[in-house]
């Protein structure tokens, strides 16, 4: 079989975490698990913040939007996963396998991107408190939430445009439990050197570019908090970006070591095991990290719930 006739292929095999019989019911409890704890604590501080006016601010408006994201990364793939084992059938077509690797790229980019704006938007608070907001109005919010969507966008497209280009031979097997892209251009058998070229130089502009703002909001921050002269003004100062630094480091230091560990051990496998980390467990713990360190959202969402109760108990009495 020709190179030139092998785009068109059927699909790929997702051999997934694990071929062992055995633990595919763990595997999928575990999972499933994760995923509902996932959507289900991002809903609520998506509904704490939307249902609470003392939260209508650029911080929380932010917040709102990384809640959506989480949900939508970990929905792109563990769906897919948990039917997989369900079936027991490892199969995903080639057009389902393209559009699973673009959702997957422009949401965790459109993540990342958000994070700097979050950054930037603590920035602003600390180092700037009198103009924080005239400078961060919600014209301005929804521009930097538009623009993080739009690079993030044409970032993907131009990824899976890309990928389109390939030809694929008989050895269509992905060593991941998704349409991961690096695993994906290295099943080619056409030449990838372009997607290698666009692969790295995404890395370092769209996904060093976030993290290099990010590092001097916080050198900044950090500068402020240090002429802060009350011990209580720091620590006040510090608390109000202190789960957005947690969330940061979290993110980064699982998807460095992700990339970091396979480039050692050039193990697939061992590289999907850890790719878990910033695809299912990083968006499952952003929303215990935000409501355990925010007496504002604990507060939105007892408030929350106080008035579901409400709301149900007057139904019931309605009813009788």
């Amino acid at each position: 079989m020709g190179p030139g006739n092998d785009t068109q292929i059927s699909g790929f095999l997702l051999l997934g975490l694990s071929n062992d019989p055995e633990l595919q019911p763990l595997i999928f409890w575990l999972f499933l698990s994760m995923y509902l704890i996932t959507v289900f604590g991002n809903l609520l501080i998506i509904l704490a913040v939307s249902s609470d006016s003392h939260l209508h601010t650029p911080m929380y408006f932010f917040l709102d939007n990384l809640s959506f994201l989480d949900i939508c990364v970990t929905s792109t793939i563990i769906p897919k996963m948990l039917v997989n084992i369900q079936t027991q059938n490892n199969v995903i077509t080639y057009t389902g396998c393209i559009s699973q690797a673009f959702f997957f790229i422009h949401f965790a980019g459109w993540d990342d991107f958000l994070l700097a704006v979050m950054a930037y938007d603590r920035f602003l608070a600390i180092c700037q408190p009198l103009h924080y907001t005239v400078i961060m109005n919600p014209h301005l919010c929804g521009l930097l939430v538009l623009m993080s969507w739009l690079m993030s966008v044409l970032n993907s497209l131009l990824h899976s445009l890309m990928l389109l280009r390939l030809s694929f031979c008989t050895e269509v097997e992905l060593p991941h439990f998704f349409c991961e892209l690096h695993q994906m251009i290295q099943l080619a058998c056409s030449d990838t050197f372009l997607n290698d070229v666009m692969l790295y130089v995404s890395a370092v502009l769209l996904a060093g570019g976030p993290l290099a703002g990010i590092l001097y909001s916080y050198s900044k921050i950090i500068s402020s908090i240090h002429r802060i002269s009350s011990a209580q003004g720091k620590y006040k100062a510090f608390s109000t970006c202190a789960s957005h630094l947690s969330v940061v480091s979290l993110f980064y230091c699982t998807v460095l070591g992700v990339y970091l560990s396979s480039a050692v051990t050039q193990s697939s496998h061992a590289s999907a095991v850890a790719s878990v980390m910033y695809t299912v467990v990083t968006p499952m713990l952003n929303p215990f990290i935000y409501s355990l360190r925010n007496r504002d959202i604990k507060g939105a969402l007892i408030r929350f719930f106080r008035r579901a109760a409400i709301k149900g108990t007057l139904v019931l009495v309605v009813k009788k």
